[in-house]
C-alpha cells in the first residue's frame, strides 16, 4: 500500500519527473512493489494517474489569490467583486490599531516563540471545532519546526505574524517557492476575534508576497468562507487511488470508499455540512470541559 508523501498535510502530490517523461501508472506501481497508491491532492498534469484511477478519481477546487499584477490590482479586484467585505476588513484593521495599539506585520518572522504561539492557537482551534489536532502528532510538529529553519533560494518555510502593539494577534506558517506561497497553517488569538485578524493577516500576506515577486498564494483545498472571499480563481486537485487487481487493494477500496464518499457528500452539501459542523463543535466543547475537569482534579 502506498500513500502520498505527507498525506494529511501535503497539498501538492504527484510524480516528480523531467519534462516530457511518459509513464504508465500501473507499471509504476509494479516497479515500486505496490498494489495501490492513494492521493487526495493530486495536481494537474498527472494524466497517467488520473487515467489509471479510472472513474474513481474526483476533482476539488483549490482557491488561489493572484498577485502577479501587484497588490493594488488584487485589492482593486477585491473591491469590485466584494466591496462590503473589503471595506469591512480594512475598517477592522484600523479599529484594531485604535483599540490595541499600532498594527504591525512581519512577513518572515524568525522568532521561534511566534511559531509556538501559532501552533498553540491552531491546536486549540482544532480541539474547539471538534477536528483532529494535527499538532498532537509529533512528526507534524517536528516537520513544521524543521521547515521553519529551512531556507534556500528556491524554498523556505515562512512564518508571517500580525502584531498589535507588539502583541501577536494572528499568524500563518506556509511554504514558499520562487513564485508560489502555499498557505498551510493560519490561526489567530480568539481574544481578538471581533477584529477578523485572520482576514487582515491574509491581506497583508498578499501585499508582501506581491512585493516579493510571488505570483499567487495557494489557499489549499477546502470550502471555507474566508477562502471564497479572498480568492481570485481556483486550481483543481484530485482525490482517489490507482490500484492493481489484488485482494489487498480490493479490501482497502471496499473499506475506504464509503467513508470517503460520505465525507465528501457532507462537505459539498450545505444542508449536511451545517449540522455536521455544529456536532463537531459540540464534541469539541465536551472535550474541553472534560479536560478542564481533569485539570481541576489534578490541582485538588
Amino acid at each position: 500500500m502506498g500513500r502520498a508523501v505527507g498525506l494529511g498535510v501535503s497539498d501538492c502530490q504527484g510524480l516528480v519527473h523531467r519534462p516530457g517523461f511518459r509513464w504508465d501508472a500501473r507499471e509504476l506501481l509494479r516497479a515500486c512493489g505496490l498494489v495501490l497508491w492513494e492521493f487526495d491532492h493530486l495536481v494537474g498534469g498527472q494524466a497517467p494517474f488520473e487515467a489509471g484511477a479510472g472513474g474513481g478519481v474526483r476533482a476539488f477546487p483549490s482557491p488561489v489569490i493572484d498577485v502577479d499584477q501587484g497588490y493594488d490590482a488584487y485589492l482593486g479586484h477585491l473591491r469590485e467583486r466584494s466591496p462590503k467585505f473589503t471595506r469591512t476588513t480594512l475598517a477592522k484593521e484600523r479599529r484594531l490599531g485604535r483599540d490595541h495599539g499600532a498594527v504591525r506585520y512581519v512577513h518572515d518572522e524568525r522568532d521561534p516563540a511566534a511559531l509556538a504561539a501559532l501552533m498553540g492557537w491552531k491546536s486549540a482551534q482544532y480541539r474547539r471545532t471538534g477536528r483532529s489536532d494535527r499538532f498532537a502528532h509529533p512528526w507534524i510538529t517536528e516537520l513544521v519546526r524543521r521547515l521553519f529553519h529551512t531556507r534556500t533560494g528556491s524554498f523556505a518555510g515562512v512564518l508571517s505574524v500580525l502584531y498589535a502593539a507588539d502583541v501577536p494577534v494572528a499568524a500563518h506558517f506556509g511554504l514558499r517557492s520562487e513564485r508560489v506561497l502555499a498557505c498551510w497553517f493560519p490561526a489567530y488569538d480568539p481574544a481578538f476575534a471581533k477584529y477578523s485578524p485572520g482576514l487582515v493577516l491574509h491581506l497583508r500576506m498578499a501585499e508582501a508576497a506581491a512585493a516579493d515577486g510571488i505570483a499567487y498564494l495557494d489557499l489549499g483545498r477546502g470550502q471555507k468562507d474566508y477562502k471564497d472571499s479572498l480568492k481570485t480563481r481556483e486550481l483543481a486537485v484530485s482525490e482517489g487511488w490507482v490500484a492493481l487487481r489484488h485482494p489487498v487493494a480490493l479490501g482497502h477500496r471496499a473499506r475506504r470508499a464509503p467513508v470517503r464518499a460520505l465525507r465528501n457528500t457532507v462537505l459539498s452539501r450545505p444542508e449536511f455540512f451545517g449540522p455536521a459542523d455544529k456536532l463537531l463543535k459540540r464534541i469539541g466543547e465536551i472535550r474541553a470541559l472534560g479536560k478542564e475537569s481533569r485539570n481541576r482534579a489534578v490541582r485538588m
